[in-house]
């Protein structure tokens, strides 16, 4: 058995039942297989088995007090997976799908994210299986109180850096922000995707839909195309989905759906700058449903159904596919129709939202295909930029942080064509993003010994 199969079995001996994990370290893994040979320092230290397992991983109990003054009781998370280059880095999840699994999944694909953006931050992911949908903002804030009330004895500015992720955005970035000050007696820039009043940094809640556009935009350029006249879908209506619109309207495109848990809307008219507007003012202030945009705007509306249904149900043209909401929101059937109804690109939003099926789809088919780590990494890079303007006690200006967020795409875009034109598989942006991510990881840890 080669080293990569060998660590893969045992990944899935060792840990039965987290497929999400297992999905992960297997699209990882094996294409890594051609540093095996290039590197046999590699092998000898250990990398790859040592890679797959998390520094540590924290389970704790949430108790915490809502508006009825009952006592309810979630499940908190911190997997802190590896700091070779940096801090761990890495978002909260607040969302009732969060198990040991999914954190796993999103901390292990943060290492190779951070390194692309060379930036010095290693990678980490947290969460909760609460669900603050419905929730009042006193419940929100004694929630986020308790976790935070376990979580501050894990972190730190030169330890772990948190983030926001689904279901925690500014708000709640303010109340743990808030929370953790106060017990440390500390302000310190321990968490990032903060108010700009208390030390956030502008574009942050933009940026990994700013991101993901401008990667799928040096992708385009390699064939001479653009995003001038494209229709574009995009899934999900979180700040990624949002944004993303918003960057794809100003370079020209024609953005056309948005979903959430509950429907899909489609209007294929495009959703032009007010109509973006009314989907922040919608989710973001009123915390209400994409169908209200639907009976604004007179567009498609398919209960239960996600973008890439809808889109494979009525043959819906797409030149340009922005997934942008969860993991394997996109499967082997509707990667199928998307070729069929001539989709020339794909850059991931979301992490993981292709299932290994619909990625081998777009391969063979000569799409295209910007994976998760690659294309949406702009988030955390401009949480990198916001730790370092913390470090610094300054703030740059929107223009200096856009314009270096754009040039950290464009390096993570060329990496991912040099690393994979290195090991024999050129144009290959999936071997290109991993190899580029992992060899500076490796070679770090190395450095250290065994430790």
């Amino acid at each position: 058995m080669s080293v990569i199969a060998s660590v893969i079995d045992k990944v899935k001996q060792m840990d039965p039942g987290q497929h999400e994990f297992h999905q992960a370290v297997t699209e990882v893994m094996e294409t890594l297989e051609p540093t095996v040979d290039r590197h046999p320092e590699f092998v000898k230290g250990g990398i790859y088995e040592r890679i797959v397992e998390p520094e540590r991983s924290v389970i704790f109990r949430v108790p915490w007090v809502d508006d009825k003054g009952e006592v309810v009781v979630n499940r908190g998370f911190r997997v802190q997976f590896n700091n070779a280059i940096g801090p761990f880095k890495g978002g909260i999840r607040f969302h009732p799908s969060v198990n040991l699994s999914i954190i796993k999944f999103l901390g292990f694909e943060q290492i190779f994210k951070n390194s692309l953006t060379t930036l010095p931050m290693g990678g980490g992911k947290g969460g909760s299986d609460f669900d603050p949908k419905g929730k009042s903002d006193g419940e929100i804030m004694r929630f986020c109180q308790a976790f935070m009330r376990e979580l501050f004895r894990h972190i730190g500015p030169e330890t772990d850096v948190p983030a926001g992720d689904i279901g925690v955005g500014g708000r709640e970035i303010g109340y743990m922000f808030g929370y953790y000050k106060k017990i440390r007696n500390d302000h310190t820039g321990v968490l990032t995707g903060k108010c700009l009043e208390h030390g956030g940094s502008l574009i942050r809640p933009e940026a990994t839909g700013y991101g993901v556009v401008y990667f799928a935009a040096e992708m385009l350029a390699r064939r001479g195309l653009d995003f001038k006249n494209q229709i574009v879908a995009v899934s999900g209506s979180g700040n990624v989905a949002q944004y993303a619109i918003e960057k794809v309207n100003q370079m020209g495109g024609r953005a056309i759906s948005v979903c959430d848990s509950s429907s899909t809307v489609i209007d294929e008219q495009g959703i032009d700058r007010d109509k973006c507007c009314y989907i922040m003012e919608l989710k973001n202030v009123r915390r209400g449903r994409v169908s209200e945009y639907a009976s604004k705007y007179q567009s498609i509306c398919v209960e239960g159904k996600n973008v890439w249904d809808v889109i494979r149900e009525q043959g819906i043209k797409v030149d340009i596919a922005l997934p942008c909401a969860t993991q394997n929101e996109l499967d082997a059937q509707n990667a199928q129709a998307l070729v069929d109804n001539g989709c020339i690109c794909v850059a991931e939003g979301a992490n993981m939202p292709s299932t290994p099926e619909a990625v081998k789809i777009f391969q063979d088919n000569n799409i295209l295909y910007g994976p998760g780590k690659a294309a949406n990494a702009g988030g955390v890079a401009t949480s990198g930029l916001e730790m370092s303007q913390n470090s610094l006690k300054l703030s740059w200006t929107r223009e200096e942080v856009d314009n270096r967020l754009l040039l950290i795409m464009k390096s993570i875009h060329k990496s991912c064509l040099d690393a994979a034109a290195a090991y024999g598989k050129e144009g290959d942006y999936v071997v290109g993003a991993n190899i580029a991510g992992f060899v500076k990881v490796a070679k770090a840890m190395l450095s250290y010994g065994v430790v």
